[in-house]
């Protein structure tokens, strides 16, 4: 365990204020990444929440470079950068990108597979809110099963689960990826800096907390990101080389329930008739869990 100063922010590497909602994880996440990685980073921002939050040219809330570019081309652009940088013998560099889930789980899977197959020298960072937040709240294969979005309205709720991610990321056999939550300050800084130490294609999935779209109190926002770890909606977890490692587990497992009703997204699924679907996602929640404790027993065999 690193000493807990080591997790405190020394220096500020972002300007005070900034485009976000009430509540929104962004600026934290961003906050926190931005005072391990320094002022030598490079930041490539496709269209998201956060390429409106750090502001348009020429403003900026970062004191670092940053390349907004095209909603599927933030990898391939990430790449020319760290060729161009590398090419400069600017190597220590860091070259990070910062993409929602529209922008990763859909829009930008293709060019992240191929960075990823390519193990390019880039650490991508996904804030997955589960829906396309910055363009009016619809739904990205990201978003949980029975959520409402403004494409899933009212009873068109969604009815499919979420794309394993992490699972697909992990198939590429990557020297580090993992899940973090800004509810969980220390696991989150000690895997961004594991992160920033390692060479290669580096990924990590953040939990992130959106008012407007989640359609809860600006001030919840940690404390259900909290719950959603504790109920196991959203494990943390790292993977090295297809060997998973579980970072943290709960003392006492809440129903998912208890991270639910926060969200007036799932408020539908409270009424007497949709009770079954809460059955599912308890059941589903509990079946990953399983899974995920089966594939760090399996790495630890294998270690």
């Amino acid at each position: 365990m690193k000493p807990a100063n080591e997790f405190l922010i020394k220096e500020e590497q972002v300007f005070s204020g900034a485009l976000s909602c009430r509540g929104c994880g962004w600026s934290l996440l961003v906050r926190h990444l931005a005072s391990l990685l320094g002022p030598d980073t490079v930041y490539v921002l496709p269209a998201s929440c956060f390429s409106i939050i750090s502001g348009p040219y020429p403003l900026s809330e970062l004191k670092a470079n940053v390349v907004h570019t095209l909603f599927a081309a933030a990898p391939a652009t990430a790449t020319g950068v760290r060729a161009a940088l590398d090419r400069q013998g600017k190597t220590k560099t860091h070259v990070v990108v910062l993409a929602g889930d529209g922008g990763t789980f859909d829009i930008g899977l293709q060019a992240l597979s191929g960075a990823a197959a390519r193990s390019e020298n880039i650490l991508y960072i996904v804030n997955n809110n589960g829906a396309y937040m910055n363009t009016g709240i619809q739904s990205s294969t990201a978003t949980p099963y029975g959520a409402i979005t403004t494409t899933n309205p009212g009873e068109g709720y969604k009815k499919s689960w979420p794309k394993d991610l992490m699972g697909i990321i992990a198939a590429h056999n990557l020297p580090y990826a993992a899940t973090c939550s800004l509810a969980y300050m220390e696991d989150f800084r000690g895997k961004v800096m594991r992160a920033r130490d390692t060479e290669g294609f580096r990924l990590l999935m953040i939990d992130g907390p959106c008012p407007p779209g989640h359609k809860t109190e600006p001030g919840d926002s940690i404390s259900i990101a909290r719950l959603a770890v504790d109920a196991r909606l959203f494990p943390l977890y790292e993977i090295e080389r297809q060997h998973y490692k579980m970072t943290y587990k709960p003392e006492t497992f809440l129903p998912v329930t208890e991270c639910l009703k926060h969200q007036g997204r799932f408020k539908h699924l409270f009424r007497e008739e949709n009770k079954v679907m809460l059955e599912d996602i308890q059941e589903h929640t509990d079946d990953n869990w399983n899974k995920l404790l089966a594939l760090e027993k399996l790495a630890q065999v294998l270690a």
